[in-house]
């Protein structure tokens, strides 16, 4: 079996036309990657078109506003990768002159840059020969090859960036790295993917030893907490709201949200509403919506309930409703205030 020839083959037949794929420019795929980690290309495909109409060259990125990007990003999640690509922008206009790092190592040296994008840059735009590894890579090398290491533990990767580099077509890097993703992504996919029309069908260990399913291994399990957000919608006189900018560690960094009230346990409502009275001292609560959000990350669940009290005098700070969607909210309060007061 040759699995690059054939590998590339099938890609030439079936890949998607994708924006990023018609350009060698370092900015324009060094932003798809970063939108692209965590995120599916159906979801990440609008944000990148939006990037690249706000922000045409890493300048104009540079020299944004971080709320500006932020707000751009809403709704993406993981918001640390857009503080990196904000802080990298600036990095690159002002100490490299708006010139992209030209190959692997020194791309290693940008923000919130790992060995798999390091790699997919130098290979897209530069056409270096150095292999990635992602997720969809993890599952076909694991499927088609039989390595049943475990991929939760760090030396794994050594196993398959290994392979993977043995089996990169030094001519060819950028358009294998792109095959094999390509393949895990449509083909090799990670639930009941269809072996039948595989290429691979009659090589493929997984498929042979029944274990399609099994592979590759990843024993760690995510560990999720709950958390209890109460939140106190705060309007004056003149239907201003009171909005604050998260600091600190932790989930949404720099994004506005109301008031807020966590609990570490969950409280019936008739307890939260007491403790807002208490707070706020005011005995005209409204309950926005009796069943909790649920909003799911990665690491957590947040419980949510929005409250909202109505002041008779004008509050100093207080933002009109054409001033608030201009903010970056987290999109669980985006939706909510689209939902309730737009």
């Amino acid at each position: 079996m040759n699995f690059s020839k054939t590998l590339i083959n099938w890609y030439l037949q079936n890949k998607r036309s994708l924006p990023w794929r018609e350009t060698n420019e370092p900015y324009q795929i060094w932003l798809s990657e970063i939108i692209l980690q965590q995120t599916r290309v159906v979801q990440g495909k609008p944000y990148y078109d939006a990037f690249l109409s706000h922000f045409p060259t890493v300048f104009d990125l540079a020299n944004a506003t971080e709320e500006k990007v932020l707000k751009l990003w809403q709704g993406l999640g993981y918001y640390s990768r857009a503080r990196n690509l904000h802080t990298t922008a600036k990095y690159i206009v002002n100490e490299l002159n708006g010139i992209f790092p030209q190959n692997y190592k020194e791309l290693l040296v940008l923000k919130g840059v790992g060995e798999y994008t390091a790699a997919a840059i130098a290979s897209f735009s530069y056409n270096e020969p150095v292999a990635v590894v992602d997720g969809n890579v993890f599952r076909v090398l694991s499927r088609v090859f039989g390595i049943t290491s475990d991929i939760a533990i760090a030396n794994t990767k050594k196993e398959f960036q290994q392979l993977a580099q043995e089996l990169l077509p030094e001519k060819y890097p950028a358009l294998f790295n792109q095959a094999i993703m390509e393949f895990g992504a449509l083909q090799c996919v990670p639930k009941s993917p269809n072996c039948p029309t595989c290429v691979f069908n009659d090589s493929c260990f997984a498929l042979e030893k029944k274990c399609v399913a099994e592979l590759p291994i990843k024993s760690k399990k995510i560990k999720v907490t709950h958390r209890y957000f109460n939140y106190v919608i705060i309007r004056d006189s003149s239907d201003g709201f009171v909005v604050v900018k998260r600091e600190g560690k932790g989930i949404w960094f720099n994004l506005y949200e109301f008031t807020l009230l966590e609990n570490i346990q969950k409280k019936s409502l008739a307890e939260v509403v007491e403790e807002i009275r208490v707070k706020f001292n005011s005995n005209e609560i409204i309950l926005k919506n009796e069943k909790e959000l649920v909003h799911k990350l990665s690491h957590q669940h947040l419980h949510i309930h929005f409250f909202e009290l109505k002041f008779n005098h004008k509050i100093e700070g207080a933002l009109s409703i054409d001033e608030l969607v201009k903010l970056p909210f987290p999109i669980v309060i985006h939706n909510f205030i689209a939902s309730n007061y737009l």
